[in-house]
């Protein structure tokens, strides 16, 4: 078989990943069939391997959420106007993204209802008829679900009309239960990233601007991707007590007194799926990590007519010795070099090649997508192997992201600075900031970046904000973001 005939494969028709990422990322994402568009713009289909991707994620997150006990429940899809109006801050925050129902069938409704862009509202009119008394809290409830925004520029994954996520709403019975289910549900996401997806972020406080609409703070997980962007992972909301005095959700205290609850919310959304395309992915496509890969191992047999049917049923042994793992044969009839260029697509963390020198030696050869590295590994070791490997493989996958953060990680002083910094390199750009919003409006108009974050761990001197010069009040993270 010929060099160029083994470099045969799918991966052609992917465009360079350092000319022009954009185009990447979308030709990965369609040609290894994670998700594709539909007829209606703006909306995507998710194919059974980016479904499959997603099923793993949704079970390390759910086993995380479910470990801080939260239990799972479902709302309605449809709200009427009048329940999603009653808070004002909220509606006007969502409004131009809201999909507004008008007819049941041929009749004109009486209200319009609308397909939830997010649940606060309707699940508010309901922890309002739950609670009563201060032994019914708290209330830690996680939904799984589909949202509807009508998003003016949609890309697949990262910003679809309709989504799926995660997304927890609680009430406690003291403030200071509440910033602490937020900031630690802030942490479950941290270390789901981290451990499961191999992705490193960085954690903070929104600006003010930057906020959920309708709550006091929101904290957030952010990640850079391979082109230098932002993208914001996740978010925590403390809501207070707003939400909680609109929707008149009050509870009867051990000392007789009738209160207000405080309320969380949080979510996690499909997006997660991008953001493992965008931070690991090379030239040849998906580098997925073991923990949430569809496929851990996939067997690719070196078929030759005089000892193809042995072949497979050496092929089909390995695959019962590691039943462990998610293990995939591909007996296709396509040719090897055509095989390992399309897992490779699919990002399979590990190959296994089995031709007649294999057999004879009672082995089989490894392949690394993540460093190319190949070797032979006997029968006897290979579960063993297998196991120590993908471990080495997530573990090298949070490394090479977290070498790239901090290379693409400055500090600046000036807008100045920071301007030139992002035309020649993109990152996360550290900077103090005065904290008023005419500075932040003037960063993102002059330079496109905007505050990704305010980190927990802020410096004793933060110098002069970088656009008027006053007393910094903040050290701030900028990028430009998806």
């Amino acid at each position: 078989m010929s060099t160029d005939d083994m470099k045969k494969g799918s991966v052609e028709v992917i465009p360079d990943i350092n000319e022009d990422f954009s185009a990447w990322y979308t030709g990965v994402v369609r040609q290894a069939k994670l998700a594709d568009y539909t007829t209606l713009k703006g909306c995507m289909v998710i194919r059974p391997y980016g479904y499959a991707l997603w099923e793993n994620m949704q079970a390390h997150l759910d086993a995380r959420i479910k470990a801080t006990g939260h239990v799972n429940a479902y709302f309605p899809l449809l709200i009427p106007e009048s329940l999603l109006a009653k808070e004002a801050e909220h509606v006007q925050g969502f409004a131009p993204e809201v999909a507004w129902v008008t007819h049941g069938g041929e009749k004109e409704l009486e209200e319009r209802v609308c397909i939830r862009p997010t649940s606060e509202a309707i699940i508010c009119s309901l922890y309002s008829k739950w609670i009563q008394s201060y032994r019914d809290l708290p209330v830690l409830i996680n939904q799984w679900a589909n949202v509807v925004r009508w998003e003016k520029v949609t890309r697949l994954f990262l910003r679809t009309t309709e989504f799926l996520w995660q997304e927890g709403h609680t009430c406690h019975r003291t403030e200071a239960e509440a910033i602490n289910e937020a900031l630690k549900m802030l942490e479950v996401y941290e270390r789901f990233y981290a451990e499961d997806l191999a992705i490193p972020v960085l954690k903070g406080l929104k600006s003010q601007s930057e906020k959920f609409a309708g709550a006091r703070d929101t904290f957030c997980v952010e990640a850079l991707m391979k082109d230098g962007r932002a993208l914001q992972v996740g978010t925590t909301h403390d809501l207070g007590q707003h939400f909680a005095k609109v929707f008149d959700i009050t509870f009867l205290d051990e000392d007789e007194s009738q209160k207000y609850v405080w309320q969380t919310s949080w979510g996690v959304s499909t997006r997660s799926v991008g953001a493992v395309v965008m931070t690991h992915g090379d030239e040849r496509g998906l580098r997925l990590p073991p923990r949430i890969a569809p496929v851990q191992v996939v067997i690719v047999p070196i078929l030759f007519d005089r000892s193809r049917e042995e072949t497979f049923h050496y092929c089909s042994y390995v695959g019962e010795i590691l039943s462990e793992f998610r293990v995939e044969l591909d007996d296709s009839d396509k040719s090897p070099g055509w095989k390992f260029s399309e897992h490779e697509l699919r990002g399979v963390p590990l190959r296994l090649e089995v031709g007649p020198r294999d057999m004879e030696g009672d082995q089989v050869t490894m392949v690394r997508r993540d460093t190319g590295e190949k070797r032979p590994v006997l029968i006897e070791d290979l579960p063993g192997v297998i196991k120590e490997t993908l471990d080495l493989v997530q573990d090298e996958l949070y490394r090479q992201a977290l070498v790239y953060r901090e290379e693409r990680t400055f500090r600046v002083k000036t807008l100045a600075e920071l301007s030139d910094g992002l035309e020649e390199v993109r990152g996360f750009h550290h900077a103090p900031w005065c904290g008023d919003v005419i500075c932040e409006t003037r960063v993102k108009e002059e330079t496109k970046a905007t505050i990704r974050l305010l980190p927990f761990d802020q410096p004793e001197e933060k110098g002069a904000c970088l656009v008027c010069g006053k007393d910094g009040r903040w050290e701030a993270i900028f990028a430009r973001a998806y």
